[in-house]
């Protein structure tokens, strides 16, 4: 949420005149909260026992009998 929120006050920024430091030093800021995101995403302890194979659990995946 915080990264989306970043995000949207660049793009924010972007259309009016800012100087172009504070510009390229919310942009590199930006992209350390993308690996901060993308970090936090894969490190998560969240724990299942669902596998690929049981596809989506609204729509399940109809198996033929020589795969179960």
């Amino acid at each position: 949420m915080l990264a989306t929120l970043f995000f949207l006050g660049f793009v924010v920024y972007t259309h009016f005149e800012v100087i172009p430091w504070l510009l390229l030093t919310l942009f590199v800021i930006g992209h350390l909260l993308i690996l901060y995101m993308v970090f936090s995403v894969l490190k998560d302890p969240y724990k299942t026992k669902k596998t690929f194979k049981d596809w989506y659990e609204d729509r399940p995946m109809k198996h033929s009998s020589s795969e179960i």
